[in-house]
């Protein structure tokens, strides 16, 4: 019983650690929010010897930033509904539906989660480029539907095939529709899932800075990332600041993960074990 009881701690020692290395990027721009940029340009690695919260300041005017928040919140809760849905009636057409035509297209969709981005980026901003449709925040939402719903629905395939198919013949004899029957019976079962893509997927577009920096050409419809590039001048770059609205940009993710980390952990286990 000792022994376990030492084997137990010596492991949560080792999780502490691995925790804290994992912590020490975020810890250290944290610390360097709070200095000047000579001080950071000396020793990044140093405690602070004063707090400067005028850093913050200068990045929340700087860096416009409810003008940034409010077009990172827009594309974001846009492009995460539509990829979401889409995604989870796509995925249900694939299961219900045994045509060979949606096994086709199934195994495309797979395919092309393997295609990195950086492949076809030059190819798409050209070709947007010459159709004019850049600056647009509705090209950017139509690249990140197709860039998101692959993973999507391979998520949602897998869940939806460990949901009894007797729940929707119940429905059907009762007169409702195959829409209905989607939305009323199906979607409902599909929380866990639809929490965990949600969160991933506002991660991957309230921090994306390459597909937005293609597009969104204006500094008027810049998001929190590209906004961060104001820091930036031809000879040097205002670090101080700079680390202040890196941390003003993670708040708002952060406090949504916190909010809904328990269902992240319950779709992933469920979505698992079906």
């Amino acid at each position: 019983m000792a022994f376990r009881q030492s084997i137990s701690r010596i492991k949560a020692a080792i999780l502490y650690v691995i925790l804290f290395v994992f912590l020490i990027p975020f810890l250290l721009v944290v610390m360097n929010s709070f200095k000047k940029t000579q001080q950071f340009i000396e020793n990044p690695l140093a405690i602070p010897s004063s707090v400067h919260f005028e850093n913050y300041t200068a990045a929340f005017t700087n860096m416009k930033f409810m003008q940034g928040l409010s077009n990172s919140l827009l594309i974001t809760v846009a492009a995460v509904f539509i990829i979401v849905i889409f995604s989870s009636m796509t995925g249900y057409l694939f299961v219900r539906y045994k045509w060979k035509l949606n096994t086709v297209l199934f195994f495309m969709m797979l395919g092309s989660m393997a295609l990195p981005f950086q492949v076809i980026m030059i190819p798409l901003v050209m070709l947007y480029g010459k159709m004019d449709l850049l600056n647009m925040k509705g090209t950017l939402l139509f690249l990140y539907l197709g860039f998101g719903v692959p993973f999507g629905v391979f998520t949602f395939h897998g869940f939806i095939k460990g949901i009894p198919y007797e729940l929707e013949e119940s429905a059907f004899i009762e007169g409702s529709s195959r829409l209905r029957t989607f939305f009323q019976i199906v979607l409902p079962l599909l929380k866990p899932v639809f929490v965990t893509l949600i969160v991933l997927d506002v991660l991957w577009i309230w921090n994306d800075y390459l597909l937005p920096s293609l597009v969104l050409l204006s500094p008027e419809q810049r998001t929190l990332p590209l906004s961060t590039f104001t820091f930036f001048s031809s000879y040097s770059v205002d670090y101080a600041p700079l680390m202040a609205g890196l941390i003003m940009t993670i708040i708002p993710v952060l406090v949504l993960y916190l909010f809904v980390q328990n269902q992240i952990i319950k779709g992933i286990t469920e979505g698992a074990l079906k």
